[in-house]
Parts: structure tokens; sequence; C-alpha cells
């Protein structure tokens, strides 16, 4: 056997001592405990028909694509289809669809690359490396852990975006709750919460973000500098609740935990490639990038140099599933089928609720109303439908609305993408989420959270 295949093995066998799969299937991928789709060369089922060509592709394999899909990935198609059916039946008509799109073209370049590469600089260790050095520098102390968490939780957030956190950390907190031996749910409640209320700091942070920056003109430096204070004012209170409600002693069930022993990095490589690779892209968006194809870029080169590294060291990491067909999806059909609604009442609405006054009492009404509607619908739809009901000249107003559908998605399953991501993780690792906690917790951090941060923001100087 060739060194680096007698290394891998190895390798498989020590993750497979700790209990642990080498890697955790995506969301999109088949449940472990769903049987795996017949490979072309696989027996034919049952009374099935003569395999024929399809497309070049056995029915076999077409039949296993689709019986990859889960619930949530039939409800993105389904969106992005009734969309298309409103530009095929004018409802939406071509040139308001050709510039809602050309909005966000950018931003899912964007997307594309960041995820691409946050997976594979999971795919390298590294968010494992820190989980578990995180874990062993608490010393068994619960209260250090949640500080710990509250900050990789947080800073992975704000650099990476509110998916990234619940797409890939969700995984690593279970992973290591399973490693230490402590209850799940604190530490994912942990990565749920702040993927929603720690995007508020960057453009980078939220998909909406990016979209508020570019209405109100503030580029990444001015856009922090507006935001931090309202940062600041929810990290307080989601931290207080999440301690309240998940960490203290009578929800935790332990007085403290057993650091877990440190794994060993697979191939060093491919460790500092992915993690330079990283502070690249953090390093682009300090120096101010922020919308645009500029954006893209500085996602998009980082992701060019993970994906080299791979190339050379561990082709079998470069699959399909690495593309995130389900968010750009998502995104595009929600692009095509808000306009078309706010073509007939959504725009209404949304005016009789956000009102048009630029003081507090307008801030407080555009930061609830895009919370409530975000819990309705999505935060995307109620930012996007949110927006064009607000004064271009009320920047505040504007920025108040947006920290509703930032922190006020919190309290239905379908309140954000990354709260939809979340949830699934946690069915496939088994972790219980009592529904009825999660809506009366999350409905008091979106109400308190929501109140603190937009006073937060009008006081800031």
């Amino acid at each position: 056997m060739p060194p680096v295949s007698r290394a891998r093995a190895s390798w498989a066998a020590r993750r497979a001592a700790y209990g642990i799969m080498s890697r955790v299937p995506s969301p999109s991928e088949p449940s472990p405990a769903e049987p795996a789709a017949p490979g072309p060369a696989g027996p034919p089922e049952a009374g099935a028909a003569p395999p024929r060509a399809l497309s070049g592709e056995p029915p076999s394999r077409v039949s296993g694509l689709l019986r990859s899909l889960g619930v949530l990935d039939w409800i993105r198609i389904g969106v992005l289809v009734l969309g298309l059916v409103f530009v095929a039946t004018g409802m939406l008509p071509a040139d308001t669809a050709r510039s809602s799109v050309g909005r966000i073209a950018p931003l899912l370049l964007f997307l594309f690359a960041v995820i691409v590469l946050a997976e594979l600089t999971k795919e390298a260790g590294v968010f494992d490396a820190i989980a578990q050095r995180m874990a062993r520098a608490g010393g068994g102390n619960y209260a250090a852990l949640f500080l710990l968490c509250v900050a990789f939780a947080s800073v992975n957030t704000v650099f990476l975006n509110l998916d990234t956190t619940a797409v890939l950390l969700t995984p690593v907190m279970l992973a290591l709750a399973a490693r230490a031996r402590i209850a799940a749910l604190p530490l994912a409640m942990t990565t749920v919460w702040l993927a929603n209320t720690a995007s508020l700091l960057l453009p980078v942070s939220n998909l909406t973000n990016l979209l508020a920056a570019d209405r109100v003109a503030l580029e990444t430096p001015a856009f922090a500098a507006r935001m931090w204070a309202p940062q600041l004012a929810v990290l307080a209170v989601t931290m207080a609740l999440l301690w309240t409600f998940y960490w203290r002693r009578g929800m935790r069930g332990a007085d403290a935990y057993d650091p877990p022993e440190i794994a060993p990095v697979r191939d060093r490589v491919l460790f500092f490639a992915t993690g330079l690779a990283c502070l690249l892209f953090i390093g682009a968006i300090l120096a101010g990038v922020h919308t645009g194809v500029q954006l893209g870029v500085a996602a998009a080169v980082p992701a060019v140099v993970a994906v080299a590294a791979f190339s050379l060291r561990d082709r079998t990491a470069l699959r399909p599933a690495l593309i995130p067909w389900q968010l750009l999806v998502f995104v595009t059909g929600l692009f095509l089928v808000v306009p078309t609604l706010e073509r007939y009442g959504l725009d209404d609405v949304m005016r009789s609720l956000v009102g048009d006054d630029d003081g507090t009492a307008g801030a407080l009404r555009a930061a609830f109303a895009g919370g409530g509607l975000s819990n309705v619908l999505n935060n995307l739809p109620a930012y996007v439908a949110g927006e064009s009901a607000v004064p271009a000249s009320n920047k505040d107003q504007l920025l108040s609305l947006l920290i509703g559908t930032n922190v006020g998605p919190v309290i239905t399953p379908w309140g954000s993408l990354a709260t939809l991501l979340w949830f699934e993780w946690c069915r496939r690792w088994d972790v219980r989420v009592p529904l009825l906690k999660f809506v009366l917790t999350g409905t008091i951090l979106a109400v308190l959270g929501c109140a603190v941060t937009v006073a937060a923001l009008l006081l800031a100087p």
C-alpha cells in the first residue's frame, strides 16, 4: 500500500476509534439511516423495467439523485419554479426579473465561493481543531466553555456569514458534545442563536446586510462603525438568555465536563493552506471589500486556493456536493417571487406596518415588522419587502428593519435559512429540540433583542 494510502487508512481507523465519521454528510445528502441508491451496476429493483439510457445516465442514478432530495430541497426548488412561472406568465415583467437577478448575481458568486471555502476548511480539520482546543482551554469549566463557544460562533458568523455557521459549525459543535460527553442542546442553541444575532457587524455577515449596505451606501468600515454598538448589545442579550435557558446548572445537567483528547491533524499541508485561505478572505473584508463583483472575487480567490490544495493532496474531497446549489436556487427564487408579491399587495402591507417615521417609533415599527414577517415567511423576503417600503432618506429606519430581519427570525424553524439548515443537522444527529421551548425562548430573544439593539443603534454616536 502506498504511504499516502496507509496514512489515510490509519487516520480513518483513529476516527472510527473516536466514534465519529470522517465526514458528516451535508443536509442535502441522504441520511445515513436511509438506504443508498443502487449504483449503475447494481441489481434492478423487483418488477422494474429493463434499464434504458436517459441523457447518458442510467435510471438508477437518476432515481438515486431524486431520493437524495429532502423536504427542504424540494421547497427550494419549488420557490425557484414558482418564480419562473411568475416570469413566464407575465405576472413579473421580464425587465423587473432581470434587474432583480442582476442585483444579486455578485452576491450569489460570494455565497458560492465562501461556502466552498468553508467546507474545504472544515474538511481539512481546521474547525475541528479549533473546537477541540477550545474545549481543552475550557478545562472542564462550563462557564469558560460557554464564553469560548460564544466567541467561536460569533467570529465565524461575522466573517464567514450566518449560513456557514449553521452548515459547518453545527456538526462540529455536535461532534464536540459527543466527544466531551456533554449535553448537545446548549451547544446547538448557541450555534443557531448566534448564527442569527451575531450577523449585524459586517456586510458579509448576512445577505440582508449586503443589500442594506448597498442601499445606505456604507462601505465595510463605515458599516461596522454604525453597527458595532447594536452588535454588542444583542450579543449581551443573547448570552444572558442562552445561559439562563440552556447553560446554567439545572439545564445542562452537570457541574463539569471532561476535556476531550486532541485528534491529530490529517494533512498539515491542507490544514495550513485552507487556514491561510480563510485569513486571506478575512483580510480582504477588513481592507474594505464589501459589495459587487469585488466581494465575489474576494471570496473566490481564497476558494480557488483551497480547491488547488485539495486537487494536489486529496481530490476525493472535491465532490459535486461542495456546490451549495440549495442556497443558490433558493435565493434566486426568492428574488423572483418577492418582487411579484410586491406588485400584488405585499408592498402596501409593508408600508402600513413600517410607516415613514425616521424617529424612535418608526425604527421600532420597522424592526418588529421585519422580525414578525421573517418568522411568518423568511427573513430574506421580509427584508426585501420592507426595504421597498422604507423611504430612501430614512437610514436609521432601514437599519432598524435590518436588525429585525437579522435578530428576529429565531422563533420559527423557517425564520431564516440558517435556522432551517440547523434544524436539519439536529435531526440527522438525533438531537431532540423541544419545539415549544424553542419558540418561547426564541420569542423572548426576538423581542428583547430587537428592542435593545434598536435602542443601541439610535443612542450610539
